[in-house]
């Protein structure tokens, strides 16, 4: 949904992009890849506001290195 801004499931162009957020105590869409909340890694969220289909993307180049390293 990210690359072709339509829903693979039901086809519709209809897409929500949610964006990741770090908050305390570990909430919001994140991958945690350190010990504080700055080394939480944000996670976006695609959803299809016509079925509900959702998929999530991490973004950021620098982000996809962080969790490479921790979950090698």
């Amino acid at each position: 949904m990210k690359n072709s801004k339509k829903c693979p499931k039901c086809e519709s162009p209809d897409i929500a992009r949610i964006p990741g957020k770090v908050g305390a105590y570990g909430s919001g869409n994140n991958i945690q890849v350190g010990a504080t909340l700055f080394g939480a890694v944000e996670v976006t969220r695609f959803l299809c506001q016509n079925c509900g289909f959702s998929e999530e993307w991490v973004e950021s180049k620098d982000d996809l290195k962080k969790i490479g390293k921790k979950f090698k």
